[in-house]
């Protein structure tokens, strides 16, 4: 199950955008269901941000939204307000 949480973050708060964001995913990572995750940055838009994780199934995951809910918050009203669950349909490794 992959997990896409989007921001807008203005340029004058990414470098703490950042710091919270290696806490979130230090949080996550302690939660079971856990595989990877990683914090990007849009190419073409620098404000836009996403959050990205990959689950053994959304149960994990929404059990590890409530855990990681006091260092998400802080974050909150830079987030995009959209769906963030996806079930994976197809996968293919490169070669």
């Amino acid at each position: 199950m992959l997990a896409v949480i989007r921001y807008t973050v203005p340029e004058s708060q990414s470098q703490d955008f950042v710091k919270q964001g290696h806490t979130i995913l230090d949080t996550f990572a302690e939660q079971p269901g856990y595989q990877r995750g990683r914090l990007a940055r849009s190419v073409d838009e620098p404000n836009l941000w996403a959050l990205i994780t990959e689950w053994e199934g959304a149960g994990f995951y929404r059990r590890a939204l409530s855990a990681a809910r006091m260092v998400m918050y802080p974050l909150m009203i830079l987030m995009v307000n959209e769906p963030s669950a996806y079930e994976d349909v197809y996968t293919r490794d490169g070669a």
